[in-house]
Protein backbone atom coordinates (compact mmCIF):
# COMPACT_ATOMS: atom_id res chain seq x y z
CA UNK A 1 0.00 0.00 0.00
CA UNK A 2 0.99 3.41 -0.90
CA UNK A 3 1.88 5.93 1.69
CA UNK A 4 -1.15 7.79 -0.27
CA UNK A 5 -3.54 4.91 -0.84
CA UNK A 6 -3.04 4.40 3.28
CA UNK A 7 -3.69 7.89 4.51
CA UNK A 8 -7.20 7.77 2.19
CA UNK A 9 -8.09 4.84 3.78
CA UNK A 10 -7.66 6.09 7.51
CA UNK A 11 -9.08 9.77 6.46
CA UNK A 12 -12.70 8.22 4.99
CA UNK A 13 -12.62 5.41 8.23
CA UNK A 14 -12.14 8.44 10.25
CA UNK A 15 -14.40 10.46 8.66
CA UNK A 16 -17.21 7.56 8.27
CA UNK A 17 -16.73 6.92 12.08
CA UNK A 18 -16.98 10.31 13.31
CA UNK A 19 -20.23 10.96 11.17
CA UNK A 20 -21.83 7.62 12.89
CA UNK A 21 -20.65 8.76 16.36
CA UNK A 22 -22.29 12.26 16.11
CA UNK A 23 -25.70 10.36 14.63
CA UNK A 24 -25.48 8.00 17.89
CA UNK A 25 -24.33 10.61 19.96
CA UNK A 26 -27.66 12.47 18.82
CA UNK A 27 -29.82 9.44 19.43
CA UNK A 28 -28.78 9.00 22.81
CA UNK A 29 -29.26 12.26 24.53
CA UNK A 30 -31.88 11.91 27.48
CA UNK A 31 -33.71 14.84 27.71
CA UNK A 32 -35.32 13.37 30.85
CA UNK A 33 -34.56 15.58 34.09
CA UNK A 34 -32.72 14.04 36.82
CA UNK A 35 -35.00 12.23 39.51
CA UNK A 36 -35.00 14.38 42.35
CA UNK A 37 -34.12 12.95 45.40
CA UNK A 38 -36.70 11.51 47.88
CA UNK A 39 -34.55 12.79 50.71
CA UNK A 40 -32.21 15.83 51.99
CA UNK A 41 -29.91 13.32 53.73
CA UNK A 42 -27.80 14.51 56.73
CA UNK A 43 -29.99 17.36 57.46
CA UNK A 44 -33.08 15.02 58.63
CA UNK A 45 -33.78 14.26 61.96
CA UNK A 46 -33.80 10.59 63.08
CA UNK A 47 -31.28 9.51 60.29
CA UNK A 48 -29.14 7.17 60.99
CA UNK A 49 -25.73 8.07 59.71
CA UNK A 50 -22.15 7.01 59.54
CA UNK A 51 -20.28 9.75 61.39
CA UNK A 52 -16.50 10.16 61.15
CA UNK A 53 -14.92 6.60 60.94
CA UNK A 54 -13.34 7.54 64.65
CA UNK A 55 -16.96 8.43 66.22
CA UNK A 56 -19.63 6.08 67.32
CA UNK A 57 -22.64 6.14 64.52
CA UNK A 58 -25.43 8.76 66.44
CA UNK A 59 -28.55 7.31 68.38
CA UNK A 60 -31.47 7.99 66.28
CA UNK A 61 -34.17 10.21 68.11
CA UNK A 62 -36.51 8.16 67.15
CA UNK A 63 -38.35 5.95 64.40
CA UNK A 64 -38.88 7.45 60.63
CA UNK A 65 -43.02 5.79 60.90
CA UNK A 66 -45.17 6.30 64.30
CA UNK A 67 -47.92 4.02 63.14
CA UNK A 68 -45.77 1.15 64.12
CA UNK A 69 -43.18 -0.23 66.92
CA UNK A 70 -39.60 1.20 66.64
CA UNK A 71 -37.09 -2.08 66.88
CA UNK A 72 -34.56 0.27 68.21
CA UNK A 73 -36.98 -0.12 72.13
CA UNK A 74 -36.20 -3.95 71.32
CA UNK A 75 -32.45 -4.10 70.64
CA UNK A 76 -31.85 -1.53 73.69
CA UNK A 77 -33.87 -4.22 75.92
CA UNK A 78 -32.03 -7.33 74.64
CA UNK A 79 -28.67 -7.96 77.00
CA UNK A 80 -25.23 -7.93 75.01
CA UNK A 81 -24.54 -11.21 73.80
CA UNK A 82 -27.98 -12.66 73.51
CA UNK A 83 -30.20 -13.53 70.98
CA UNK A 84 -33.06 -11.71 69.87
CA UNK A 85 -36.05 -13.11 68.11
CA UNK A 86 -39.07 -11.07 68.02
CA UNK A 87 -42.39 -11.70 66.68
CA UNK A 88 -43.49 -11.43 63.28
CA UNK A 89 -44.38 -7.92 62.02
CA UNK A 90 -43.23 -4.76 60.73
CA UNK A 91 -41.12 -2.29 62.73
CA UNK A 92 -39.59 0.95 62.25
CA UNK A 93 -36.07 2.10 61.86
CA UNK A 94 -33.44 3.43 62.30
CA UNK A 95 -31.70 1.22 64.66
CA UNK A 96 -28.46 1.32 65.52
CA UNK A 97 -27.12 -1.84 66.94
CA UNK A 98 -24.04 -0.84 69.35
CA UNK A 99 -23.70 -4.30 71.15
CA UNK A 100 -22.93 -7.48 70.12
CA UNK A 101 -26.19 -9.59 69.73
CA UNK A 102 -27.68 -12.23 67.82
CA UNK A 103 -31.09 -11.11 65.70
CA UNK A 104 -33.07 -13.93 64.41
CA UNK A 105 -35.98 -12.33 62.36
CA UNK A 106 -37.08 -15.75 61.17
CA UNK A 107 -40.50 -15.54 62.66
CA UNK A 108 -41.28 -12.79 59.97
CA UNK A 109 -39.75 -9.68 60.56
CA UNK A 110 -39.65 -6.47 58.60
CA UNK A 111 -37.20 -3.42 59.40
CA UNK A 112 -39.12 -0.72 57.25
CA UNK A 113 -36.52 2.43 56.88
CA UNK A 114 -39.44 5.10 56.35
CA UNK A 115 -37.75 6.30 53.36
CA UNK A 116 -35.02 8.56 55.12
CA UNK A 117 -31.52 7.34 56.56
CA UNK A 118 -29.95 4.21 56.55
CA UNK A 119 -32.23 1.51 57.75
CA UNK A 120 -29.56 -0.31 60.07
CA UNK A 121 -25.72 0.31 61.73
CA UNK A 122 -24.17 -2.92 63.24
CA UNK A 123 -21.59 -1.39 65.01
CA UNK A 124 -21.04 -3.33 67.99
CA UNK A 125 -19.16 -6.00 66.58
CA UNK A 126 -19.77 -9.79 67.24
CA UNK A 127 -22.84 -9.53 66.00
CA UNK A 128 -25.33 -12.16 63.49
CA UNK A 129 -28.19 -10.87 61.96
CA UNK A 130 -30.15 -13.45 59.97
CA UNK A 131 -33.97 -13.84 58.44
CA UNK A 132 -34.74 -10.86 58.29
CA UNK A 133 -35.97 -8.16 55.55
CA UNK A 134 -34.40 -4.63 55.75
CA UNK A 135 -36.55 -2.22 53.34
CA UNK A 136 -37.04 1.66 52.42
CA UNK A 137 -34.06 3.20 52.60
CA UNK A 138 -33.84 7.24 51.95
CA UNK A 139 -32.43 7.99 48.77
CA UNK A 140 -29.27 10.09 49.26
CA UNK A 141 -26.34 9.78 47.64
CA UNK A 142 -24.25 12.70 50.40
CA UNK A 143 -25.58 10.62 53.54
CA UNK A 144 -24.70 7.28 51.82
CA UNK A 145 -28.49 5.70 52.62
CA UNK A 146 -28.53 2.13 52.98
CA UNK A 147 -30.32 -0.75 54.29
CA UNK A 148 -27.23 -2.02 55.87
CA UNK A 149 -24.41 -0.33 57.28
CA UNK A 150 -21.15 -2.91 58.93
CA UNK A 151 -19.09 -1.16 61.07
CA UNK A 152 -16.61 -3.18 63.48
CA UNK A 153 -15.42 -6.78 63.32
CA UNK A 154 -16.57 -10.81 63.48
CA UNK A 155 -20.15 -9.52 62.43
CA UNK A 156 -22.49 -12.55 60.60
CA UNK A 157 -24.83 -11.68 57.88
CA UNK A 158 -27.56 -14.74 56.71
CA UNK A 159 -30.33 -14.84 54.38
CA UNK A 160 -31.04 -11.69 54.32
CA UNK A 161 -33.55 -9.34 52.55
CA UNK A 162 -32.70 -6.24 51.14
CA UNK A 163 -34.75 -4.04 48.93
CA UNK A 164 -36.35 -0.68 47.57
CA UNK A 165 -32.61 0.39 49.60
CA UNK A 166 -29.92 2.97 47.71
CA UNK A 167 -27.18 1.04 48.87
CA UNK A 168 -27.62 -2.49 49.96
CA UNK A 169 -24.66 -3.66 52.79
CA UNK A 170 -21.67 -1.22 53.44
CA UNK A 171 -18.79 -2.33 55.20
CA UNK A 172 -16.56 0.66 56.46
CA UNK A 173 -13.18 -0.17 57.99
CA UNK A 174 -15.10 -3.71 58.90
CA UNK A 175 -13.02 -6.89 58.81
CA UNK A 176 -13.38 -10.65 58.95
CA UNK A 177 -17.08 -10.86 58.68
CA UNK A 178 -19.49 -13.69 56.78
CA UNK A 179 -22.08 -12.89 54.27
CA UNK A 180 -24.02 -15.43 53.25
CA UNK A 181 -26.82 -16.06 51.22
CA UNK A 182 -28.32 -12.44 51.28
CA UNK A 183 -30.56 -11.39 48.73
CA UNK A 184 -29.20 -7.38 47.66
CA UNK A 185 -31.97 -5.26 45.29
CA UNK A 186 -31.62 -1.33 44.76
CA UNK A 187 -34.33 1.41 44.56
CA UNK A 188 -35.93 1.42 40.74
CA UNK A 189 -33.29 4.19 39.78
CA UNK A 190 -31.50 4.55 36.68
CA UNK A 191 -28.34 2.58 36.08
CA UNK A 192 -25.95 5.51 36.92
CA UNK A 193 -28.31 6.72 40.05
CA UNK A 194 -28.51 3.43 41.75
CA UNK A 195 -26.15 2.88 45.62
CA UNK A 196 -23.73 0.02 45.27
CA UNK A 197 -25.26 -3.70 46.36
CA UNK A 198 -22.53 -4.17 48.43
CA UNK A 199 -19.67 -1.77 49.31
CA UNK A 200 -16.30 -2.49 50.80
CA UNK A 201 -14.04 0.39 52.32
CA UNK A 202 -10.96 -0.26 54.14
CA UNK A 203 -12.25 -4.09 54.59
CA UNK A 204 -10.21 -6.98 54.88
CA UNK A 205 -10.60 -10.51 54.95
CA UNK A 206 -14.75 -10.73 54.50
CA UNK A 207 -16.11 -14.15 52.88
CA UNK A 208 -19.16 -13.34 50.92
CA UNK A 209 -20.68 -16.40 49.74
CA UNK A 210 -24.07 -17.41 48.03
CA UNK A 211 -25.79 -13.95 47.76
CA UNK A 212 -27.98 -12.75 45.07
CA UNK A 213 -26.93 -8.93 43.76
CA UNK A 214 -29.90 -8.20 41.43
CA UNK A 215 -30.36 -4.62 39.34
CA UNK A 216 -27.97 -2.82 41.61
CA UNK A 217 -24.94 -0.23 40.21
CA UNK A 218 -22.02 -1.93 41.94
CA UNK A 219 -19.95 -4.44 43.95
CA UNK A 220 -16.58 -2.51 45.25
CA UNK A 221 -14.09 -3.04 46.89
CA UNK A 222 -12.13 -0.06 48.07
CA UNK A 223 -8.24 -0.49 49.63
CA UNK A 224 -9.99 -3.81 50.86
CA UNK A 225 -7.76 -6.94 50.88
CA UNK A 226 -8.04 -10.61 51.07
CA UNK A 227 -11.59 -10.86 50.63
CA UNK A 228 -13.46 -13.98 48.88
CA UNK A 229 -16.13 -13.39 47.00
CA UNK A 230 -17.48 -17.14 46.60
CA UNK A 231 -20.11 -18.68 44.59
CA UNK A 232 -22.48 -14.86 44.33
CA UNK A 233 -25.00 -14.41 41.34
CA UNK A 234 -24.90 -10.66 39.92
CA UNK A 235 -27.39 -9.32 37.29
CA UNK A 236 -28.47 -6.44 35.68
CA UNK A 237 -26.00 -4.05 37.33
CA UNK A 238 -23.01 -2.35 35.96
CA UNK A 239 -19.29 -3.55 37.57
CA UNK A 240 -20.78 -6.96 39.22
CA UNK A 241 -17.08 -6.50 41.48
CA UNK A 242 -14.78 -3.41 41.06
CA UNK A 243 -11.58 -3.78 42.78
CA UNK A 244 -9.74 -0.18 43.10
CA UNK A 245 -6.50 -0.43 45.18
CA UNK A 246 -7.26 -3.92 46.80
CA UNK A 247 -4.78 -6.75 46.82
CA UNK A 248 -4.97 -10.59 46.80
CA UNK A 249 -8.61 -11.10 46.65
CA UNK A 250 -10.30 -14.44 45.33
CA UNK A 251 -13.25 -14.35 43.16
CA UNK A 252 -14.68 -18.23 42.53
CA UNK A 253 -17.16 -19.68 41.54
CA UNK A 254 -19.61 -16.68 40.47
CA UNK A 255 -22.14 -16.06 37.57
CA UNK A 256 -22.48 -12.64 36.59
CA UNK A 257 -25.00 -11.98 33.55
CA UNK A 258 -26.22 -9.48 31.91
CA UNK A 259 -24.19 -6.44 33.27
CA UNK A 260 -22.25 -3.34 31.79
CA UNK A 261 -18.87 -4.97 33.17
CA UNK A 262 -18.22 -8.63 34.91
CA UNK A 263 -14.81 -7.98 37.21
CA UNK A 264 -13.00 -4.94 36.91
CA UNK A 265 -9.55 -5.07 38.35
CA UNK A 266 -7.59 -1.75 38.63
CA UNK A 267 -4.84 -0.02 40.49
CA UNK A 268 -4.84 -3.74 42.45
CA UNK A 269 -2.45 -6.68 42.80
CA UNK A 270 -2.02 -10.11 43.45
CA UNK A 271 -5.30 -12.39 43.67
CA UNK A 272 -6.94 -14.99 41.37
CA UNK A 273 -10.20 -14.73 39.00
CA UNK A 274 -11.01 -18.42 38.55
CA UNK A 275 -14.29 -21.24 37.80
CA UNK A 276 -16.71 -18.21 36.97
CA UNK A 277 -19.35 -17.92 34.71
CA UNK A 278 -19.57 -13.79 32.71
CA UNK A 279 -22.18 -13.78 29.98
CA UNK A 280 -23.43 -11.13 28.29
CA UNK A 281 -21.76 -7.94 29.09
CA UNK A 282 -22.72 -6.15 26.07
CA UNK A 283 -23.10 -2.27 24.89
CA UNK A 284 -20.73 0.12 24.13
CA UNK A 285 -18.55 -0.64 26.86
CA UNK A 286 -19.37 -4.64 27.73
CA UNK A 287 -16.60 -6.28 29.09
CA UNK A 288 -16.45 -9.54 31.22
CA UNK A 289 -13.20 -9.21 32.88
CA UNK A 290 -10.45 -5.76 32.68
CA UNK A 291 -7.25 -4.21 34.03
CA UNK A 292 -5.93 -0.98 34.77
CA UNK A 293 -2.61 -1.25 35.97
CA UNK A 294 -3.20 -4.22 37.68
CA UNK A 295 -0.57 -6.80 38.42
CA UNK A 296 -0.12 -10.42 39.14
CA UNK A 297 -3.43 -11.41 39.16
CA UNK A 298 -4.16 -15.27 37.66
CA UNK A 299 -7.20 -15.54 35.52
CA UNK A 300 -8.17 -19.32 35.50
CA UNK A 301 -11.12 -22.01 34.49
CA UNK A 302 -13.69 -19.16 33.51
CA UNK A 303 -16.56 -19.27 30.89
CA UNK A 304 -16.41 -15.83 28.89
CA UNK A 305 -19.36 -15.57 26.47
CA UNK A 306 -21.08 -13.18 24.84
CA UNK A 307 -19.47 -10.34 25.81
CA UNK A 308 -18.54 -6.89 24.00
CA UNK A 309 -14.89 -7.69 24.97
CA UNK A 310 -14.26 -10.82 27.04
CA UNK A 311 -10.72 -9.36 28.05
CA UNK A 312 -9.11 -6.48 28.39
CA UNK A 313 -5.73 -4.93 29.35
CA UNK A 314 -4.97 -1.45 29.72
CA UNK A 315 -1.51 -0.88 30.70
CA UNK A 316 -1.22 -4.19 32.90
CA UNK A 317 0.98 -5.85 34.19
CA UNK A 318 2.13 -2.52 35.55
CA UNK A 319 4.23 -3.40 38.11
CA UNK A 320 8.10 -4.76 36.62
CA UNK A 321 8.63 -8.53 36.07
CA UNK A 322 4.63 -9.03 37.52
CA UNK A 323 2.41 -11.31 35.12
CA UNK A 324 -1.12 -11.26 34.11
CA UNK A 325 -1.81 -15.13 33.62
CA UNK A 326 -4.55 -15.84 31.64
CA UNK A 327 -5.22 -19.67 31.41
CA UNK A 328 -7.70 -22.34 30.97
CA UNK A 329 -10.32 -20.25 30.08
CA UNK A 330 -13.50 -20.41 27.28
CA UNK A 331 -13.36 -17.56 25.64
CA UNK A 332 -16.25 -17.82 23.09
CA UNK A 333 -18.90 -16.08 21.34
CA UNK A 334 -17.58 -11.99 22.02
CA UNK A 335 -17.15 -9.53 19.53
CA UNK A 336 -13.42 -9.33 20.46
CA UNK A 337 -12.08 -12.17 22.48
CA UNK A 338 -9.18 -10.45 24.16
CA UNK A 339 -7.91 -6.94 23.97
CA UNK A 340 -4.65 -5.47 24.73
CA UNK A 341 -4.43 -1.73 24.90
CA UNK A 342 -0.56 -2.09 24.00
CA UNK A 343 1.90 -4.70 23.22
CA UNK A 344 2.77 -4.52 27.30
CA UNK A 345 4.86 -7.71 27.82
CA UNK A 346 3.91 -9.76 30.84
CA UNK A 347 0.66 -11.72 29.58
CA UNK A 348 0.96 -15.40 29.67
CA UNK A 349 -1.73 -16.93 27.54
CA UNK A 350 -1.85 -20.86 27.33
CA UNK A 351 -4.66 -23.58 27.25
CA UNK A 352 -7.17 -21.18 26.41
CA UNK A 353 -9.96 -22.07 24.03
CA UNK A 354 -10.78 -18.97 21.61
CA UNK A 355 -14.18 -19.86 19.74
CA UNK A 356 -16.97 -18.20 17.58
CA UNK A 357 -15.35 -14.83 18.59
CA UNK A 358 -15.57 -11.72 15.25
CA UNK A 359 -11.94 -11.29 16.17
CA UNK A 360 -9.95 -13.43 18.45
CA UNK A 361 -7.24 -10.60 19.56
CA UNK A 362 -6.86 -7.22 19.31
CA UNK A 363 -3.98 -4.70 19.88
CA UNK A 364 -4.92 -1.00 20.04
CA UNK A 365 -2.47 0.90 17.55
CA UNK A 366 -0.40 -0.44 14.50
CA UNK A 367 1.63 -2.76 16.88
CA UNK A 368 0.98 -6.70 18.16
CA UNK A 369 1.48 -8.56 20.91
CA UNK A 370 4.60 -10.17 20.64
CA UNK A 371 6.11 -9.66 23.53
CA UNK A 372 3.68 -11.79 25.58
CA UNK A 373 3.52 -15.49 25.75
CA UNK A 374 1.00 -17.84 24.05
CA UNK A 375 0.86 -20.89 24.15
CA UNK A 376 -1.22 -24.34 23.75
CA UNK A 377 -4.17 -22.38 23.21
CA UNK A 378 -7.29 -23.33 21.24
CA UNK A 379 -7.78 -21.48 17.91
CA UNK A 380 -10.87 -21.81 16.00
CA UNK A 381 -9.43 -20.38 12.80
CA UNK A 382 -5.72 -22.39 12.95
CA UNK A 383 -5.36 -22.99 9.62
CA UNK A 384 -2.71 -26.32 9.51
CA UNK A 385 -3.11 -30.02 10.34
CA UNK A 386 -1.97 -32.60 13.04
CA UNK A 387 -0.50 -35.50 11.55
CA UNK A 388 1.50 -37.02 14.19
CA UNK A 389 -1.86 -36.84 16.07
CA UNK A 390 -0.71 -35.74 19.24
CA UNK A 391 -3.29 -33.12 19.14
CA UNK A 392 -1.01 -30.16 18.96
CA UNK A 393 -1.16 -28.06 15.22
CA UNK A 394 2.09 -28.85 13.26
CA UNK A 395 2.73 -25.47 12.44
CA UNK A 396 2.12 -22.40 14.66
CA UNK A 397 -0.29 -20.48 14.55
CA UNK A 398 0.06 -16.78 13.29
CA UNK A 399 -2.47 -14.42 13.65
CA UNK A 400 -2.21 -11.30 11.49
CA UNK A 401 -4.03 -8.35 10.90
CA UNK A 402 -5.13 -7.36 7.54
CA UNK A 403 -7.74 -4.67 7.25
CA UNK A 404 -8.56 -4.59 10.60
CA UNK A 405 -5.70 -2.18 11.35
CA UNK A 406 -8.16 0.46 10.26
CA UNK A 407 -9.97 -0.15 13.36
CA UNK A 408 -7.32 -0.97 15.83
CA UNK A 409 -5.40 1.82 14.83
CA UNK A 410 -8.91 4.40 14.69
CA UNK A 411 -10.76 2.63 17.49
CA UNK A 412 -14.16 4.86 16.64
CA UNK A 413 -14.24 3.12 13.28
CA UNK A 414 -14.84 -0.08 14.86
CA UNK A 415 -18.46 0.48 14.14
CA UNK A 416 -17.68 -0.59 10.13
CA UNK A 417 -15.85 -3.40 11.41
CA UNK A 418 -18.18 -6.19 9.55
CA UNK A 419 -19.71 -3.58 7.06
CA UNK A 420 -19.33 -4.31 3.45
CA UNK A 421 -16.74 -2.22 2.68
CA UNK A 422 -14.66 -3.35 5.82
CA UNK A 423 -15.34 -7.21 4.64
CA UNK A 424 -13.91 -6.00 1.24
CA UNK A 425 -10.80 -4.52 2.53
CA UNK A 426 -10.61 -7.38 4.26
CA UNK A 427 -10.68 -9.94 1.60
CA UNK A 428 -8.56 -8.13 -0.79
CA UNK A 429 -5.98 -7.08 1.61
CA UNK A 430 -5.57 -11.19 2.35
CA UNK A 431 -6.13 -12.12 -1.46
CA UNK A 432 -3.26 -9.96 -2.26
CA UNK A 433 -2.05 -8.01 0.59
CA UNK A 434 -1.03 -4.02 -1.03
CA UNK A 435 0.18 -3.52 2.90
CA UNK A 436 2.09 -4.96 5.29
CA UNK A 437 -0.07 -7.30 7.75
CA UNK A 438 0.71 -6.64 11.59
CA UNK A 439 2.07 -10.00 13.14
CA UNK A 440 -0.03 -9.98 16.14
CA UNK A 441 0.60 -13.29 18.02
CA UNK A 442 2.50 -16.42 17.36
CA UNK A 443 0.99 -19.57 19.54
CA UNK A 444 3.92 -21.88 18.68
CA UNK A 445 1.80 -24.93 20.17
CA UNK A 446 -1.74 -24.36 19.35
CA UNK A 447 -4.23 -26.98 20.29
CA UNK A 448 -5.87 -29.03 17.56
CA UNK A 449 -9.39 -29.90 18.84
CA UNK A 450 -11.21 -27.69 20.77
CA UNK A 451 -11.31 -29.03 24.42
CA UNK A 452 -14.61 -28.01 25.01
CA UNK A 453 -16.15 -30.78 22.52
CA UNK A 454 -13.57 -33.42 24.41
CA UNK A 455 -15.63 -32.51 27.67
CA UNK A 456 -19.41 -33.27 26.24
Amino acid sequence: MTPAVSTLLRVLALAFSLAAGAALASALIDDDPVPAKASAGMGLPNTASWGASDQKTPRPSGPNRGDIRWFQDLVDAAPAGSTLKPPAGTYAGPVVVDKPLIIDGSNGVVIDGGGRGTVMVVEGGDSQLRDIRLTNSGASHDTDDACLNLRKHHNTIERVTIDNCLFGIDLKQSDDNVLIGNKISSKAHDLGTRGDGLRLWYSNRNRIEDNEIIDSRDMVAWYSNDNVYRNNLGRRSRYSIHFMFAARNLVEGNRFYDNAVGIYVMYSGGGAIRNNVISHATGATGMAIGFKEASDVTVEGNEIIYCGTGITSDLSPFEPDSKLIIRNNRIAFNVIGMRLVSDREGHVVEGNTFEGNMSNVAVDGSSGAMSNRWSGNYWDDYQGFDRDGNGIGDRPHELYAYADQIWMDFPAARFFRNSPVMESLDFLERLAPFSTPVLILRDDKPLFRNPEKAKS
